[in-house]
């Protein structure tokens, strides 16, 4: 299982030590060190939808111009800003047999690893 996200993310850290307290093991992905390319992106986009993978809650989008916020308006406008903003993809991305998960929500993940 790969877990993607930020490290000093408060959300991705939660979500890690979560996973460490059911033994659940993963490898870590920064996407300051590794950005995930545009061909990750249009697969998450395809698996959870763009909506949910770009972060329009976060300081990152906030500090966009308001032109290139309206521009996002598909799959393809929202994976142009993550590629050229990675902090603006919503944390964490897992990718598991079980397939694509975005954010964190201690419920969903109970039902998605349970112990």
């Amino acid at each position: 299982m790969n877990v993607y996200g930020i490290s000093n993310c408060d959300t991705v850290k939660q979500a890690r030590a979560w996973l460490a307290q059911r033994g659940v093991s993963h490898r870590f992905v920064d996407f300051k060190k590794v950005p995930p390319t545009r061909e990750q992106l249009a697969a998450w986009c395809a698996a959870a939808g763009w909506q949910t993978l770009l972060n329009r809650r976060g300081t990152t989008w906030k500090k966009l111009e308001p032109e290139a916020q309206a521009r996002v308006v598909d799959a393809a406008s929202a994976i142009a800003v993550m590629v050229a903003n990675p902090a603006s993809i919503r944390r964490p991305v897992v990718e598991s047999d079980e397939g694509i998960l975005v954010g964190f929500d201690a419920g969903e993940w109970d039902q998605v690893f349970p112990g």
